[in-house]
């Protein structure tokens, strides 16, 4: 399982977050490290990733830190507002985002620059949890698709499972004995130039975002050892709700 040591300055807050995190993990898991040093080692660049669990951003920041980057993470805006965890977060040049508002739009903003300076930002192109009922990658949303497009950086798959196991979906009952494996497998830059050198029009940024599902999902098949359904599942057209917990009812 190859590591690759850190380039740039940690700075306070993820020093902190590495020495308290880190450990954490290591202890609660067995860990597969594959293909990480596919993440480029320095310049911007846009990791993208399944999400099964709310686990996801720590096991995917300790892989994507093993492999010698800091991660910039769009995260919820309401995070922020929590007076320790946000002052780790601003600290740490996290990028909050309001879902489903227009404000939206200024953390796509803040995504572009924080890779045209030459940081490592990570995306959950789903944009929540996955509700595919077997786990599996569901529809993108175009967030990641259209950073990409405007930056013109290298786009880096990620694929994972395990994570689920570890803490399922919306639960807040982890298990942590024993310990459970969790593998994640970096692939190679998602194929775009020519959607870059074309108009960015609707259709294209839905390509990009098809590419990108695609690329995840293909990790995702490899490590399960199985195939995917046919067909991508969308929330929208299956009238589930876009955030928050799919199976809790909603107050009448």
């Amino acid at each position: 399982m190859s590591v690759r040591k850190l380039q740039s300055r940690r700075g306070w807050a993820v020093a902190f977050a590495a020495s308290v995190i880190k450990p954490t993990l290591l202890g609660a898991t067995s860990r597969t490290w594959i293909d990480g040093t596919r993440i480029p080692a320095e310049g911007g660049c846009i990791v993208v990733a399944n999400h099964l669990s709310h686990l996801d951003p720590l096991l995917t920041a300790h892989f994507v830190y093993d492999h010698g980057r800091i991660p910039r993470y769009l995260a919820k805006s309401s995070l922020f507002r929590t007076r320790f965890v946000g002052t780790v977060l601003t600290s740490a040049q996290q990028i909050p985002v309001e879902r489903l508002t227009r404000n939206a739009i200024g953390a796509y903003d803040a995504a572009v620059r924080a890779v045209h300076d030459g940081e490592c930002v990570v995306v959950y192109p789903e944009g929540t949890l996955t509700r595919d009922p077997d786990l599996w990658p569901m529809k993108g949303k175009s967030g990641a698709a259209r950073i990409a497009l405007a930056t013109g950086a290298p786009v880096i798959p990620i694929g994972h499972w395990g994570a689920q196991d570890v803490l399922a979906p919306y639960s807040k009952h982890p298990h942590l004995v024993p310990r459970r494996h969790v593998v994640m497998k970096a692939g190679g830059p998602v194929q775009i130039d020519d959607l870059r050198a074309r108009p960015q029009t609707a259709e294209v940024v839905t390509e990009t975002t098809e590419r990108i599902m695609t690329a995840i999902t293909d990790i995702v098949a490899e490590l399960r050892g199985e195939q995917p359904p046919a067909e991508r599942f969308d929330p929208r057209a299956k009238g589930v709700r876009p955030i928050g917990d799919p199976n809790k009812k909603d107050r009448g």
